[in-house]
């Protein structure tokens, strides 16, 4: 059986940091692409950032690139996001995703994953 599971959100003031981790066990973590989306009240969710299988391969949201760090350690079947410079509008419930495939082509569409954690909420103060 598969499982996601993300950890590290929080409350945090603006132009603060967090770091989020997520650990997936059930599947070969290093045989596929992993994903951060994001989903805010009252909005959909949105992608934030994707890393292929090896790490080699990084991709990340407008709204999100400079500040986010996408990262993973596939000895231990971790992903993280470095979050800095966090912002109110960064205030969301943050989701890994596990991909269909070892590359993040397509990473913003829902499609291209198959497994979901049930998400961390982080808060960003002003």
């Amino acid at each position: 059986q598969v499982q996601v599971m993300e950890s590290g959100g929080g409350l945090v003031q603006a132009g603060g940091s967090l770091r989020l981790s997520c650990t997936a066990s059930g599947l070969s973590f290093d045989d596929y692409a992993m994903a951060w989306f994001r989903q805010a009240p009252g909005k959909e969710r949105e992608g934030v950032s994707c890393i292929s299988w090896a790490g080699s391969g990084t991709y990340y949201a407008d709204s999100v690139k400079g500040r986010f760090t996408i990262s993973r350690d596939n000895a231990h079947d971790t992903l993280y996001l470095q979050m800095d410079g966090l912002k109110p509008d960064d205030t969301a419930v943050y989701y890994c995703a596990a991909a269909t495939t070892a590359y993040c082509s397509g990473w913003r569409q829902f499609g291209h994953y198959n497994y979901w954690g049930q998400g961390t909420q982080v808060t960003v103060s002003s």
